[in-house]
């Protein structure tokens, strides 16, 4: 009797001879770019798997009637992240790459492998691949991306937002997986979930200090990048957990061929953490939850949880999202600390208003956790083409002074965690000429600046304009210096603002909504300069933007965030109005200003009437009668009179 079994359940051996040969090229060009290299912790699995959950997500895969339990031909995965799939379909017969609906999966690669990947989407980020052909010149390759969580469907596509057509190393699949914002969105999520319970878990168990909290987040996650660390550190008791902890974080550092004294200012602050009473052995109460110790839990959950994104993903603050968690659990007013961190899409946001590329070299003076040059690095490694210029990007174009020894390690261990053990980065004053001499010569193009904000006015050498001034004047002539400041440096008189405009030109100012930085109280807007010409000489307007609103909203647990998707619109006309100076009513103007000019949309723009309704007139009448009521005493008292 011929064999009953299916295509997808068969053995390569059992395959026909056709698909066979189909399987081979596949086989081939996996060997050919690296997939089965030694010790490279790729599993390629044909026809089966042994991961219980895919096997447990493909039993309800079946793609026929007849409910039969199937396979793709290659099911590769990889221990770095075992969130991460990619699958594989093969059919020898070009005419059977895919069918115009994609709703046949037994008959067509496209359909089929589309058919597995949306069933192991449930738990993973799946790349699938559909292979038709039967010679290297036939052979036709489609690639798609089906995020975790979803089943929506997208072409697979690479930095410069061509469809990719062809099968590509692993890393490569990985990376271009990882950039989309569906992906991105989902990770982010999982991400902040978890610092939310994290944050518990160590005010509840070990009472670590808010600033120290994320020096623990970051030291754990260094001291995993040892890998007898690693694969030790269940094994160590308490009392031995944190010594290794720290000595783990130094060599690493060691290896990172750190300079030794940036080494030194490094690990004073990880020093103090790692003797913090209340992470060595525990007491009578604790042990008897955590016999093993609270550090020891605390690594583990962040091993778990945290270390995939850091061991895989580079493209956004990972460190800055624990300490801007942690941060909204401080007592007291933040602003009064003068702690305002940049919201992570208005770091995206500096990076398409700047248009940085790979060849861009990004100057943060003020840098803190390292959020901007960060986001920088995204987008410049997703302009970039060869992997020279991605490892140019890392090693040299990131440059960034911060003051604060705690939030320089922050800082560091960032750039360390995404393979940049020689960042340009620098614990000093940005006010230092040395520091300041020494990254002149590294000629900056593009200037990010988010400035400490001023406790008391009064005292002027705490202005975030002279933070302003700073960076640009570290910047080539010409370049783009962005900071995002209070808006009373663009309404209020200061003798900083004539000295700006005597070296630089002011090219743009947005009004940035009020509750940008919401739960601190404080209304910002974005300044844009052009380095090095001054605003006289360069004779032109300035262009004003009224961004009053990014889509984002308050919610209860997690603050302001994009709830209903309107962001990315919101960013991509906001980003196109400033390139091409358009000017709408209510929207954004133009207009010559000079020092001692008010610097804001407000001042200056035109009331867009067309949005104007009878409502939004009837209120803002009421509020002048009541205005009018409450500051003239006749009127005050004739509406006194009336109402008796």
């Amino acid at each position: 009797k011929p064999s009953q079994a299916k295509p997808s359940q068969a053995k390569p051996s059992q395959a026909k001879p056709s698909e066979r040969i189909t399987e081979n090229l596949v086989r081939d060009t996996l060997r050919s770019l690296g997939y089965r290299k030694p010790n490279n912790g790729i599993t390629i699995e044909e026809q089966k798997s042994e991961i219980a959950s895919i096997k447990s997500l493909l039993s309800r895969a079946s793609k026929n009637s007849k409910g039969h339990f199937g396979y793709p031909e290659f099911i590769i995965s990889c221990r770095k992240d075992t969130s991460f799939l990619i699958v594989f379909e093969c059919k020898p017969d070009i005419r059977k790459h895919e069918s115009p609906s994609h709703d046949r999966p037994v008959e067509f690669a496209v359909d089929g492998v589309l058919h597995y990947a949306r069933h192991l989407s449930a738990h993973f980020t799946v790349v699938a691949v559909a292979v038709s052909g039967s010679t290297t010149e036939t052979l036709r390759v489609s690639n798609y991306l089906v995020p975790s969580g979803t089943t929506d469907v997208k072409a697979l596509v690479n930095e410069a937002g061509a469809v990719v057509s062809e099968i590509i190393p692993f890393d490569d699949y990985y990376r271009l997986a990882s950039f989309d914002p569906d992906v991105a969105d989902k990770r982010h999520s999982d991400l902040l979930a978890f610092s939310r319970d994290l944050h518990e878990f160590i005010w509840a168990r070990a009472k670590v200090s808010e600033e120290d909290k994320p020096l623990l987040v970051s030291g754990t996650l260094i001291a995993l990048m040892n890998q007898p660390f690693m694969k030790t550190f269940e094994a160590l008791g308490a009392e031995d957990l944190q010594e290794a902890w720290l000595n783990a974080i130094r060599k690493e550092l060691d290896r990172a061929d750190i300079p030794q004294a940036k080494k030194d200012t490094m690990l004073q602050p990880y020093s103090m953490v790692a003797a913090h009473p209340n992470l060595g052995k525990p007491d009578s109460k604790t042990a008897r939850e955590y016999p093993d110790g609270v550090f020891k839990e605390i690594i583990a959950r962040i091993c778990v949880n945290v270390w995939p994104y850091i061991n895989v993903y580079h493209d956004f603050d990972v460190v800055g999202q624990f300490y801007g968690e942690f941060l909204k659990y401080t007592a007291g007013d933040k602003k009064a600390l003068g702690i305002v961190l940049t919201p992570r899409h208005v770091a995206e946001l500096f990076s398409l208003l700047a248009n940085v590329g790979p060849h861009s070299k990004v100057l943060d003076i003020c840098a803190g956790t390292g959020g901007f040059l960060i986001s920088a690095m995204q987008q410049m490694l997703r302009k970039a083409v060869t992997e020279k210029e991605r490892t140019d990007i890392r090693k040299n174009r990131l440059i960034g002074i911060e003051n604060s020894p705690k939030m320089f390690a922050l800082a560091v261990s960032n750039m360390i965690l995404r393979g940049d053990g020689k960042a340009n980065l620098h614990q000093s004053s940005c006010f230092d000429e040395d520091i300041l001499r020494a990254i002149r010569k590294l000629r900056p193009t593009v200037g990010m600046l988010n400035p400490p904000y001023a406790q008391s006015k009064s005292d002027a050498g705490l202005h975030e304009l002279y933070f302003v001034g700073k960076m640009l004047d570290c910047l080539t002539v010409g370049s783009v210096g962005i900071a995002i400041v209070p808006m009373s440096c663009a309404i209020s008189p200061n003798p900083v603002r004539e000295a700006l405009m005597r070296h630089h030109t002011l090219d743009a100012v947005m009004s940035m909504p009020q509750e940008l930085f919401y739960p601190v109280g404080v209304v910002t807007c974005i300044m844009v300069w052009i380095a090095g010409r001054p605003h006289a000489v360069s004779d032109r307007k300035t262009w004003f933007g009224y961004w009053r609103d990014d889509g984002f909203v308050k919610t209860k647990h997690k603050g302001r965030i994009d709830l209903y998707g309107r962001w990315p619109a919101i960013r991509d006309r906001w980003v196109e109005m400033y390139r091409n100076r358009e000017v709408h009513p209510g929207q954004s103007v133009s207009m010559a200003v000079g020092a001692e000019d008010e610097w804001c949309a407000e001042a200056y723009m035109e009331t867009d009437y067309s949005t104007i309704t009878q409502a939004d007139f009837e209120r803002e009448l009421r509020k002048y009668v009541v205005f009018r009521i409450m500051n003239q005493p006749g009127l005050r008292e004739d509406a006194d009179d009336a109402a008796e």
